[in-house]
């Protein structure tokens, strides 16, 4: 594994930032899911042990998108230079998401400015795994604010953080696990065997970017509440790491987060996190967008920095 030039860290957040995800361009996550369901399937064929079939598609999965990627800069890189850090700087770029993370959140918080609850419900169910269908103003605001804080962590910080270790291509293999565990580290019956190594891979890879979210978002929002908040609210969580950027959004914006979510039509009580000292509103979401974006920020410009000095 080999750490990137300062540079292309700054780049590909810019790229990100600039131009997201554009329609137009093949998406490696597309792929990613792609492949998943087709080694899910033969896996599940070969009549393997169901947590020995879901460790080697883990493996698999996580080790050919590392693969992959670095084959693909080097042969680039032997084609001219230039080409190569041009796909390093994009393929570092796709594993980041905060421009997408920023326009679906938005998209949610138009539609309530505009009074359309469907529209806000429709919108909110492309970035939420909860039931939306039946929630309240309140409701959607909540939901959105809680993506927006967890994706600070999986869909910006994380990568970013793998991304300075290891350049594109251990971005790209974090990208790998966090999308096998979106896919198959539930905990229902038919995954509870088979993704179990998927989701313990993906808690792994987020300890350390997890923690490093509550303390960037709380920096960004120049907020000790919002880190008293992360410390004291966190181990709540359901998740080991989910409830470190969520507490900490928590304690930024002063509202409370937390409480019942359906999946499924069945109920999942949340404890709640931070403390109410205001009601959730919609403009939240866009504060919420603002701190994602510093926190993001600051991370590439800090590892960067660290980067450069090396």
């Amino acid at each position: 594994m080999t750490a990137p030039s300062w540079w292309v860290v700054l780049a590909a957040f810019a790229m990100d930032a600039a131009v997201g995800d554009p329609r137009w361009l093949p998406h490696p996550v597309v792929l990613m899911g792609l492949a998943i369901k087709r080694l899910e399937g033969w896996l599940r064929r070969s009549r393997l042990p169901l947590r020995v079939g879901g460790l080697l598609l883990a493996l698999a999965l996580t080790g050919g998108s590392w693969a992959l990627t670095w084959g693909l800069i080097r042969l680039a890189a032997l084609v001219h230079p230039w080409l190569g850090a041009a796909l390093n700087v994009w393929l570092f770029s796709t594993a980041l998401a905060a421009r997408s993370l920023a326009e679906h959140a938005l998209a949610v918080y138009y539609s309530l400015q505009a009074g359309n609850l469907e529209e806000s419900r429709r919108r909110l169910s492309w970035i939420v795994g909860r039931d939306t269908e039946n929630l309240d103003r309140r409701e959607i605001v909540r939901a959105a604010v809680e993506s927006v804080a967890e994706s600070t962590c999986d869909g910006v910080i994380a990568p970013l953080f793998w991304g300075l270790v290891g350049g594109a291509p251990l971005a790209m293999a974090y990208k790998a696990a966090n999308t096998l565990d979106s896919m198959v580290g539930h905990k229902d019956d038919q995954y509870r065997e088979f993704g179990w190594a998927s989701a313990r891979l993906d808690d792994l890879l987020n300890l350390a970017p997890a923690r490093l979210s509550a303390l960037l978002l709380a920096a960004a929002a120049f907020s000790r509440r919002a880190l008293g908040t992360a410390l004291r609210d966190a181990r709540l969580h359901p998740s080991p790491n989910s409830g470190w950027p969520e507490a900490a959004m928590a304690g930024a914006l002063g509202v409370h987060l937390g409480g019942t979510n359906y999946y499924d039509g069945v109920p999942e009580e949340r404890a709640p996190m931070g403390d109410p000292i205001r009601p959730l509103e919609p403009r939240d979401i866009v504060r919420a967008v603002r701190l994602m974006y510093v926190a993001a920020a600051a991370a590439a410009g800090i590892g960067a920095l660290a980067l450069r000095g090396v």
